[in-house]
């Protein structure tokens, strides 16, 4: 499976995470990953034994963080033959125009006129196809809801790895990429190795109820760059729907999901708030040094609702999406801020 290019991935510290988190106990069982990202930390904690409940206000991220979570046993693909051969199936899908291919390459078919290049013309009509064939087989119950979560999982990363893009869907780069000219294909993810208790919910952060003898991990946006509008094609691709699209990069409606964590002037205000909502009673704050929340700020904040650790986790490079990014040899410095609270906010279960 391609890897998926993602602005803050904890892929690179992940055990050193959930080292510092631990294993459950008698009586804190429940980790909840309230931003899982692309899930990596929410799969490195259910191997360890904990019952996950993973979290993510975009669509496309709730359905990567399910695919992270599933075990052979949990998408058999019986119907089809296996998961190998579901793929196999995907792979060979006539290309459909319909609308990644109009609105996300240069077919000169925009309803606005643009020839945006995101995707080759055939790799976007591949995208359609696959798509469309995954969404048959969900209505007429070929598959289950888990196994199109993982099908279409599996087209975001195979998508992801022939965009035409720097790293993000922001933008698409003039020239054509070497990667993006090679012809889209779906390949099998190593899927968990024995069935974990796992539950996906695609909500607000600040709407999510926590158990209150669960460990929250908490790893919230530092910079000012709004994950809605920076991974809007995988989300249009995740939906499967054609909504009304705008501008030279073609941007879906997005602010409906705007974060205030994103505006440094608003973000520690969030931070705030989403502590007074989260009810754990214990909570893990991932924290990078190119935020723009300073860490004395949250230190400060974060000591007048309990007990406060900080520990320097790592130090690594810095988001590396091509290798021009790569050339610059930047790193920043990655904290774990554990808050301990007397006692939970909240008693939910």
């Amino acid at each position: 499976m391609a890897k998926l290019r993602y602005i803050g991935s904890k892929a690179r510290i992940s055990e050193v995470l959930l080292d510092f988190i631990g294993k459950p106990s008698s009586n804190q069982r429940v980790f909840v990953d309230v931003f899982s990202g692309t899930g990596v930390i929410s799969r490195a904690a259910a191997l360890r034994g904990w019952r996950v409940i993973a979290n993510d206000y975009l669509y496309c991220s709730s359905l990567i963080t399910t695919a992270q979570l599933l075990s052979p046993d949990d998408v058999k693909f019986a119907p089809l033959g296996g998961y190998e051969a579901a793929l196999a199936r995907l792979n060979a899908v006539d290309p459909v125009e319909s609308f990644i291919y109009r609105e996300y390459t240069p077919s000169g078919r925009s309803v606005s006129g643009q020839e945006r290049r995101y995707f080759t013309v055939e790799n976007g009509a591949r995208i359609d196809g696959i798509r469309g064939r995954i969404e048959d087989w969900r209505r007429t119950r070929q598959i289950s809801e888990l196994e199109r979560a993982l099908l279409i999982a599996d087209l975001l990363g195979a998508a992801n790895h022939v965009a035409n893009i720097a790293g993000t869907y922001g933008c698409f780069l003039r020239a054509w990429e070497p990667a993006a000219l090679k012809p889209l294909k779906l390949a099998a993810r190593t899927l968990l190795p024995y069935a974990v208790d796992f539950r996906v919910l695609n909500t607000d952060s600040f709407l999510l109820n926590c158990p209150a003898e669960s460990v929250a991990y908490v790893d919230p946006p530092y910079t000012k760059r709004q994950y809605a509008a920076y991974y809007h094609i995988l989300e249009t691709i995740a939906k499967g729907d054609q909504p009304r699209v705008e501008g030279v990069t073609g941007l879906r409606p997005w602010k409906d999901k705007l974060s205030d964590f994103c505006y440094k002037q608003r973000a520690l205000r969030a931070l705030e708030r989403l502590m007074d909502r989260v009810g754990s009673r214990r909570i893990v704050l991932s924290y990078s040094s190119e935020g723009h929340m300073g860490l004395a700020s949250v230190e400060k904040l974060l000591t007048q609702m309990g007990s406060v650790r900080v520990k320097e986790i790592e130090t690594i490079g810095r988001y590396r999406p091509n290798p021009r990014a790569s050339a610059a040899r930047s790193h920043v410095k990655e904290y774990v801020v554990e808050l301990l609270r007397a006692r939970a906010k909240v008693e939910v279960s």
